[in-house]
Formats: structure tokens, sequence, C-alpha cells
């Protein structure tokens, strides 16, 4: 039986807790024997978990005793961890157990530095945090989870339950990790990565910009099939006047700030409308439907069906 540890600090998010200790413990073998022992882990008896407080059982000698140590995501990641705590994970990792991390929880894996020169994820929101705090992790904001083997890191607390089936998978088989996903009334593998959850903001001008006026103008007519030219016509400027502009004043050129204006139009048509992919197509000037899936898959990482059924909102809520 392996035994997988969970260790809760101060400020642990519930869910984040939650997730992995559930979908371990419903992990059965073919013969109805328990695959996993699950202990919560920590460095005082009682944690505070937000609007509650809870009681750890085990310390953290139980981690050196485990095959499998989660972090947790917490409120508020500290710059460092606590000294025996940091200790304890790096001497774990030398005797080559296998530590994965939930949505923040990456912030704590890295600080011990055994992600450093590692590919690594966390939620969407966190990644320019992550990679700014810590420059030597290489931060991917558009997938679900990461497993560099050793070390695995996952996106947002929903993510963690594909990483702990994908962890599953390959302690048990596929036969395990199938039956746990029904257990936990899921799939075994979702389609598409994090980027579907992206809210994909428009690169906005600064206050009183002089190209405030075209932004608004873009965005009402994002669905006509615009060039470069009409553009600049429309804004009284040279092509290469306007490109120097946009640059200056968005961070990007007319036709990617017009792209995204054109994914947004369409995840908007596709939660809120029954409208076949080929009407989105034309009314978000992606002109061919072939055209529309292939850039659409490229932003959010999935098909638009496939966001459609993930996100397409009830009678009630329309």
């Amino acid at each position: 039986m392996h035994t997988v540890a969970v260790l809760a600090l101060d400020g642990v998010i519930p869910f984040d807790l939650s997730a992995p200790v559930d979908t371990f413990g419903r992990a059965r073998l073919p013969d109805g024997r328990t695959a996993y022992r699950v202990r919560v882990c920590s460095v005082r008896e009682e944690v505070s978990a937000g609007a509650f407080t809870m009681r750890a059982p085990y310390g953290l000698d139980a981690l050196a005793e485990a095959d499998t140590i989660i972090l947790p995501g917490v409120a508020e990641p500290p710059e460092a961890l606590p000294p025996a705590v940091a200790e304890t994970l790096r001497a774990a990792a030398a005797h080559g157990t296998r530590i994965a991390s939930v949505c923040a929880g990456a912030f704590l894996l890295a600080a011990t530095g055994l992600l450093d020169g590692l590919r690594a994820t966390t939620h969407w929101s966190a990644a320019g945090h992550l990679a700014e705090r810590y420059p030597e992790v290489t931060v991917d904001p558009d997938v679900l989870y990461v497993d560099n083997g050793q070390f695995l890191t996952s996106a947002g607390a929903a993510a963690a339950l594909d990483m702990c089936l994908h962890m599953i998978r390959r302690d048990f088989g596929s036969a395990v990790a199938a039956h746990t996903a029904r257990m936990s009334v899921m799939p075994l593998e979702r389609e598409g990565g994090q980027a579907q959850f992206i809210v994909h903001e428009l690169p906005p001008a600064p206050a009183g910009a002089t190209l405030e006026p075209l932004l608004a103008w873009l965005e009402d007519h994002c669905g006509r099939d615009l060039t470069l030219g009409e553009i600049a016509a429309r804004a009284g400027m040279s092509n290469r006047t306007l490109n120097r502009r946009f640059r200056e004043q968005t961070g990007t050129t007319p036709l990617r700030w017009l792209h995204r204006a054109r994914v947004r139009r369409a995840q908007y048509l596709l939660e809120t409308t029954d409208h076949p992919v080929e009407r989105i197509a034309g009314r978000t000037g992606f002109g061919s439907p072939t055209t529309f899936r292939e850039r659409f898959r490229r932003v959010t990482g999935t098909s638009p069906q496939g966001y459609r059924r993930a996100f397409r909102a009830g009678e009630g809520a329309r």
C-alpha cells in the first residue's frame, strides 16, 4: 500500500486539501483493497483553514514514511518556508519521495528550490507571480498539470483531481485510475488545458490615450474582415504609424488586438447562444469555420464545441 502525506500549513485552502485526500482515498485495487494510506500532516496539531480550524493527526515525521507528499495551496504563500518544513521536504526528495503541489502549493514547492530548472504550473491567475518570484522555474500557465517524474504541479484545485488520477494510473494502471475517476464523478482525462479558463482581457490603452476611440470602434466591429489598411484609414494614420502607436499604447499590434477581441466575442457567443460554429465564425470575423476552429484552439487549448460543453450557461443562468 502506498502512503500519501498531505502537508497542511496555516492558511491552507480547504478544497486544495480535500481534493487529493478524497481522490486517493477513493482508489481501490482490483480485489477491493484500499490502494493508498492517506495521512494529513502539519507542523502543529491545529491548522487554520480560513473559515474553520482543523486538526492534523500527524506531524512532520510522517513525511519521511510517505511515498508521495502533496502540498496544498495556502491563501498567502510565504516568501520562505519554515526551516523545519523546507529541510523535511528536501530530505524526502533526496530519498526519492514523489512531491506534488496543488494550485498555489507550487509556491511552497518552488521555495524549497526543488523546482529550479524544471517546468511547472499553478493557477493561471498566479502564474505571472510565480514566474517573477522564482525565475529559475519555467512556468507554463496553459496546462492542467506538469509531471517532471519526481515532482508534479497542478493548476487550480479541480486540476489537482486530474493530476491525482494521473499519479494513480502511474502507480496502479488505467483500470484502477478509471474506477477512481468514476467514483469521483469526473472523466479520466479532460479535453484541453487551463488556457480555456483564462479570461483573455483586451490589452488596455492608458486613460486618455489617443487610441481609446479606435479601440472601442474595433471592439464593436471585430466581426468584420478588417485589414490593417482599413484600420489605419479609420484612425487617419499610415500603417507604420498605427503599428507604432499601438505598440506604445497597448503593447501589441492592431491585428493581434483584433484577434483577441474576436476570440472574446466567440467565447461569449458559445456560452450564451445556440448558434452553430459556422455562424459564430462569420459573426466574429474569422471567415471560414476551419480557420475559426484552428485559431480558437490555439488561444484556448480546446475546440469551440469543447468550450461550449464546459461553459454553456443553463437556461436559468441565461
